[in-house]
């Protein structure tokens, strides 16, 4: 029962808005209620039609229709206030569970420290489905439409009562034929949305490329490159190939479907053939035959399938989604009992460490050894797919090594707080994320919950070389960095890479001990990179450092340099002794010289 998906949605509105519930269940009982009451009072007024013809409406009879009359008008003109109250309170209900819901979401998959789990595609499907993306029924809506559902279905059993007032069979037969055929109808409906389920990841994908055709970021590519008729025909092809698994098991339910369809014609048939019996005989009077007669379609609602029981049961599909994900990934281990060093006083080491990506046959990185000296600057290089990058995500414990460990101070970093050891790392990402947000939001990030400090804000600003950007936006700080928005300023790469920079150096100056730079250039001008080395020193003093670039113009400025290959540190040194030594480095260096610097470089 606490497992069911339709006690959880309940449970959840209850502990969410306990007096949100009180409201739908009173209106559940009104649903139920109501339109009977309608149906019973108009069936009475046609009843006493003809006893108030021939004396007038001036007679008792003519009275008690027209009180009649205004009985049933009444309990019409209520009953369609029940729309724009159905949908006022659906709407408050809606809002108030999509915010617990998105709320229990951002908690589950922010709670772990590592990144694994969101690229996990059992993971991603499960989160598209908790967000209602696949099937476009947000699960947030189960809650009022289950409760809608359950007064529909109270007043199916009510009709029933009625029915059962002219002749008891009569109302317990209908009954009981939706309570037997109430379990293959679900088994049906079931059945056609565990299709939709299984189907997740194609439907993902179709839903992707869809997405591609209007998202901003992709936007240039697709029209310069001509890419929306191949867009239209992969959603297209890859929705067909997700819909045919429900598509067959339509046409295999079909047989099913027209069995029960005719049990119910049959019974129906049999109750208006009684009725016209009754009738036929005079055994029935008018006002009886009208009420009975509108109780028959009513009395479909106890147990009758429509489009809403395909919508709940696929809001509901995503409840076990939404409860997985805020089950699994917090299980993951974070967490250590060492205190964290802050700074950290001595080395970090990377001893034999290797590691392999999930789903993949080979180690990015294999034994690795590196010794990351405190306060001092370590630069990575190496060609593409070398580990470097990898290399960072380990320090930043973003993932874990699958062999061998790094030691901070002679600590396992596996056994530190993850959460308090992320807060002694800053880094500048290659693909650093850009924020619609402030550009003071942008750098401060309100780190640890902390008032913002506007001097450090400049200070760091004129250190990553972002100080005249900052004042020629159009309301300075307070301008969001995002043309999407009223008021809005988008920003070259360029100069998003410098408020990057900035993000990494507000951090450390907040507390943060390891800076971690990963193509800090890539995407500045001739003149700017230029002054970045010229900086370079500043940036990373005081700090352990460790600088990923292909550009050796930066990475000559470190005190060490490792190179990368084959997942291994091959050679180890600064820049003279790399380029003495006519290794790799030395290779690489003089290829990069030779062809974008001048001879003079080259010593």
């Amino acid at each position: 029962m606490r497992s069911s998906p339709r006690y959880r949605v309940i449970r959840m509105l209850a502990s969410a808005a306990p007096g949100l519930l009180a409201a739908a269940l009173v209106f559940m009982i009104v649903e139920a209620l109501l339109p009977n009451l309608v149906l019973i009072a108009m069936g009475r007024t046609v009843g006493d039609i003809p006893a108030a013809l021939a004396p007038g409406l001036g007679s008792p009879a003519g009275h008690r229709m027209l009180l009649q009359l205004v009985v049933a008008g009444a309990l019409y003109a209520v009953s369609l206030l029940r729309g724009p109250a159905e949908d006022a309170l659906n709407a408050m209900v809606q809002g108030r569970m999509s915010v617990v819901s998105r709320r229990r979401l951002v908690e589950a998959v922010s709670a772990p420290a590592g990144i694994a789990h969101l690229e996990d595609p059992a993971v991603l499907d499960r989160l598209s489905s908790a967000q209602g993306e696949l099937l476009n029924h947000e699960p947030s809506g189960a809650a009022m439409t289950l409760i809608g559902r359950a007064g529909d279905r109270l007043s199916g059993v009510l009709a029933c009562a009625v029915l059962a007032t002219f002749h008891w069979w009569l109302g317990l037969g209908v009954l009981a034929m939706w309570l037997v055929l109430r379990r293959p109808l679900r088994e049906l409906v079931r059945s056609r949305v565990g299709t939709f389920r299984r189907a997740t990841e194609a439907l993902r994908r179709s839903w992707y490329f869809g997405g591609l055709a209007w998202r901003p970021a992709p936007a240039k590519e697709v029209r310069v490159f001509g890419l929306g008729d191949w867009l239209v025909g992969n959603h297209r092809s890859l929705y067909a190939e997700a819909m045919r698994p429900s598509w067959t098991e339509i046409e295999r339910l079909n047989r099913r479907i027209a069995l029960l369809s005719a049990a119910v014609l049959a019974a129906y048939a049999t109750s208006t053939a009684t009725l016209g019996w009754a009738a036929y005989h005079h055994t029935i009077t008018l006002g009886a035959l009208v009420v009975m007669l509108t109780m028959l379609p009513a009395s479909m609602q106890a147990g009758s399938v429509n489009a809403t029981d395909f919508a709940l049961e696929s809001m509901l599909s995503s409840v076990p989604d939404l409860d997985a994900l805020t089950a699994e990934p917090t299980a993951e281990p974070a967490t250590g009992d060492a205190p964290v060093a802050e700074p950290p006083r001595g080395d970090i080491t990377f001893e034999a460490v290797s590691f392999r990506y999930p789903g993949t046959g080979h180690d990015v990185l294999g034994g690795l050894d590196l010794v990351l000296e405190a306060g001092r600057s370590t630069a990575v290089v190496g060609v593409n797919g070398a580990g470097k990058t990898t290399l960072v995500t380990l320090l930043a414990r973003l993932r874990d090594p699958t062999a061998g460990r790094i030691l901070v101070d002679g600590v396992p970093l596996a056994d530190l707080p993850a959460r308090a050891w992320q807060r002694q790392v800053a880094v500048v990402y290659q693909d650093f994320t850009r924020f619609p947000l402030t550009a003071r939001e942008n750098v401060a990030l309100d780190l640890l919950g902390e008032p913002v400090d506007q001097e450090t804000l400049m200070r760091v600003a004129r250190r990553a070389g972002a100080a005249d950007l900052m004042a020629g936006l159009r309301d300075g700080w307070e301008t969001v960095l995002s043309a999407q928005y009223e008021g809005g300023q988008d920003l070259s790469g360029g100069q998003w890479q410098r408020v990057a920079l900035a993000r990494a150096l507000y951090a450390v100056e907040r507390g943060a001990r390891i800076l971690v730079l990963d193509e800090p250039t890539a995407q500045l001008d001739v003149r700017a990179e230029a002054r970045f080395y010229d900086r370079f020193l500043e940036i990373t003093g005081g700090v352990t450092s460790v600088v990923i670039s292909h550009r050796f113009s930066t990475v000559r400025r470190a005190d060490r340099i490792a190179v990368l290959d084959g997942g291994r540190v091959t050679e180890l040194g600064d820049h003279e002794e790399l380029v003495r030594a006519g290794g790799t480095y030395a290779e690489m260096f003089e290829l990069q010289v030779s062809r974008f610097g001048p001879k003079e470089e080259r010593r």
